[in-house]
């Protein structure tokens, strides 16, 4: 994924990652390198605030989720 989010009112940083891309805190690193000066909003984004996420691969323990009742 390579798009440019706009953040949702107050969202925070983590959060719109794991909207996004469902990853947790190695991709926020990511994003933040990608988006210098970031860092600094990251808590509460304004409404709006365009984030741009890189291509992240994905993590090792992202398999699919096995249900045990259907």
């Amino acid at each position: 994924m390579t798009d440019t989010i706009p953040a949702l009112q107050g969202e925070s940083l983590d959060a719109l990652v794991w909207r996004v891309t469902g990853q947790g805190s190695g991709a926020v690193e990511r994003v933040l390198q990608a988006n210098l000066g970031l860092a600094a909003i990251a808590a509460s984004l304004p409404e709006g605030h365009p984030v741009f996420i890189p291509i992240l691969p994905r993590a090792a323990s992202d398999l699919p989720l096995l249900q045990l009742w259907d």
